[in-house]
């Protein structure tokens, strides 16, 4: 199977942050906006109690820096390896990897912690990597921050040419 493959056959859109997905999961019932924890506030409503979704990158793209309100669970399912860049609030970097060759280091699930800045790309040599994101409580695009370069870089300095290449410039 390719990109194009699961793309057509698992019917994935474009992502505003990059890459392919299609939301697979919705929870029937809503966590209600006041019992929410204080980092959502303030709280624009509801939020199901978990989402899911297909994730497909190919060659060559990424998923720019982004944060959510929610821990955000990847899951392995095809392709080739996958890096999770994780910048959390105390300054330190961590890099994830997705993928089935547990010897080599990777592993089937990750998380990344709500508020977490984080960015994802196919490692090198991987034609493409399909994976799959659970969200709880669940994502909404009102959780959703995408991250301003000049901004992550200068909270991160050690980190700024990562920031630089794996961040989308502003739309004006």
């Amino acid at each position: 199977m390719t990109a194009q493959n699961y793309i057509r056959y698992l019917n994935l859109a474009p992502h505003p942050e990059g890459g392919f997905y299609k939301e697979t999961y919705r929870a029937a019932e809503n966590i209600p906006h006041v019992s929410l924890p204080a980092r959502f506030a303030p709280a624009t409503g509801d939020r199901s109690f978990a989402t899911a979704i297909y994730f497909l990158l190919p060659a060559g793209e990424f998923s720019a820096f982004h944060r959510i309100k929610s821990d955000e669970c990847w899951h392995f399912y095809a392709g080739g390896s996958l890096y999770i860049h994780v910048l959390d609030s105390s300054g330190n970097y961590t890099r994830l990897q997705l993928g089935a060759n547990l010897a080599n280091g990777e592993t089937f699930q990750a998380v990344v912690p709500a508020g977490a800045w984080f960015a994802s790309e196919p490692a090198p040599g991987t034609n493409f990597a399909l994976v799959g994101c659970t969200v709880a409580p669940g994502f909404d695009f009102a959780d959703f921050q995408m991250a301003k370069a000049d901004e992550l870089g200068q909270l991160y300095p050690e980190q700024v040419e990562l920031v630089n290449r794996l961040c989308r410039p502003a739309v004006i």
